[in-house]
């Protein structure tokens, strides 16, 4: 048991320390099917306070929400022929709608259910969506169409990680369609900005804005805008993708609209997500190695209240801990921990490991001077917090501890952005340091797969905000720089 064990420290083994941060965390379980996982209901949670979150943000900015099939024709996706040829080697087909018993007493497809055509369980919607939004617009009073999906996808991945990579996993997709490329550009920007103000906001996550490579678009798309975070070991995490599609799927589904000029034009579209990955994202981010840490922006527990009796003590202690609940209560996302059959020191254990960001305990002793012993998740010694005006001192604890998870991720990413002299110099560095290079780059396709190949490093995104780059050359090619690009091994 991982809890036996306890966490692997992340300079021993990084990647086992994060399997055990997630174990420890109660996240999420293995099902029967490869690369398919169990979200459990405290990694469910954390789903549903981002989802929440984001959600109240979509509509804010004018998205309602609708639902769209699981299964798409296989047909839809050959109709954009970079769209297909970039989810081909990861979609799930069905064939038949029925089984029958096979002859060893097992079960296998009827022939006669075979389908006329096999259905693609979606790894992304923007063909079922633009084969609909051919049918719901006609006149610019159409326009534009802002709708958001809340979804699970399948990408049949070969290699799988939970959380940031699996083969099925739960996301949000937002499919807008515009009378303008003006209007389309804006929206794309306008839902990188959403993506980045949560990230920083809530998971006290510091981002990079910046605009993928060729390499690196969505399949499909005419430009990718993406988030990139880092985790703790320097390496990359895309966060969220912003894409502006141009009119490539507008044109491979025939959508049009009448003009006000009364002349029929193709729609300009847009798509954008986030997925479940940014679990893994916070995970990688801010846990130690006593397991998982929550910002308690985003912690589904913010509070928990411990109490510490014995019998002849239990009313006393608990008229005390219920009266602080219920001044917490509505206030912070609070839980009181009264089982029985736990020792004290187990509960910590346990609420330390789900990242409960503040430890509230309640004895006696506690009562009688009229203040609780608090600890922070983040460390540190336990200090006092008295039962009157408690509700202030813990709000102002936990924006504490939410600005200073922030503020440390943003100082790493910070002193772990580098520079490099040269192809040698960056192939050991990359090595030593690992983090994100900043780049004067002035290479091409093949020189973009020729650093992937010798470093597994990638292209993560040209950030958004350009330093002059005039007279520069490119230290990995030797090519007159055109643009600052980010380097990074990436998940």
């Amino acid at each position: 048991m991982a809890q036996d064990r306890g966490v692997t420290p992340r300079s021993e083994n990084y990647s086992q320390w994060y399997l055990d941060v997630i174990s420890h965390g109660d996240l999420i379980d293995d099902s029967p099917v490869r690369g398919c996982k169990v979200l459990k209901p405290h990694g469910y949670a954390i789903w549903e306070a981002m989802q929440r979150d984001l959600d109240d943000r979509f509509k804010a900015t004018g998205h309602v929400n609708a639902y769209f099939p699981l299964f798409i024709p296989m047909s839809f996706l050959s109709r954009e022929a970079e769209h297909v040829e970039g989810f081909a080697k990861e979609c799930a087909l069905v064939t038949h709608h029925r089984l029958r018993a096979s002859a060893d007493g097992g079960v296998e497809p009827d022939p006669a259910s075979q389908l006329e055509e096999p259905l693609v369980i979606r790894p992304t919607s923007e063909t079922m969506i633009w084969h609909m939004y051919g049918r719901w617009i006609d006149s610019w009073r159409d326009l534009p169409i802002l709708v958001n999906q809340w979804a699970n996808v399948v990408r049949w991945e070969m290699k799988t990680r939970p959380f940031l990579r699996t083969a099925e996993f739960l996301w949000q997709e937002g499919h807008t369609a515009h009378a303008t490329r003006a209007e389309a550009e804006e929206e794309t920007s306008r839902m990188l900005d959403v993506y980045a103000s949560f990230a920083e906001e809530v998971l006290a996550i510091p981002v990079l804005r910046g605009r993928k490579s060729a390499r690196e678009r969505f399949a499909g798309a005419v430009e990718t805008y993406t988030i990139e975070a880092m985790m703790q070991n320097g390496w990359a995490l895309q966060a969220g993708t912003s894409h502006f599609l141009g009119q490539n799927f507008a044109r491979a589904f025939d959508v049009t609209f009448q003009s006000e000029a009364g002349e029929r034009e193709l729609v300009w579209a847009t798509s954008w997500g986030v997925s479940t990955r940014l679990v893994g994202a916070v995970v990688m981010t801010h846990s130690d190695d006593e397991g998982l840490v929550l910002p308690p922006a985003l912690a589904p527990v913010q509070v928990v209240i411990i109490p510490v009796y014995k019998n002849k003590d239990r009313e006393t202690v608990m008229a005390a801990v219920d009266a602080l609940h219920a001044q917490l209560e509505g206030r912070v996302r609070v839980r009181v921990d009264d089982r029985d059959n736990l020792r004290p020191g187990a509960k910590y254990y346990e609420w330390e490991h789900k990242g409960v960001p503040l430890r509230l305990e309640v004895g006696p002793r506690d009562v009688k001077r009229g203040a609780a012993f608090a600890k922070r998740r983040t460390g540190g010694d336990k200090f006092a917090i008295p039962f009157e005006g408690a509700v202030e001192r813990v709000e102002e604890i936990l924006a504490e501890v939410q600005q200073a998870l922030l503020e440390t991720a943003r100082r790493r990413l910070d002193e772990r952005t580098y520079a490099a002299e040269s192809w040698d110099d960056f192939v050991r560095l990359i090595e030593e340091q690992p983090g994100f290079y900043q780049i004067p780059w002035g290479g091409d396709d093949a020189d973009e797969d020729r650093v992937k190949d010798a470093t597994k490093a990638t292209l993560r995104c040209y950030p958004l905000k350009q330093p002059p780059i005039e007279g520069l050359t490119c230290p990995l090619t030797g090519k007159p720089a055109r643009e600052w690009a980010i380097f990074a091994r990436a998940y």
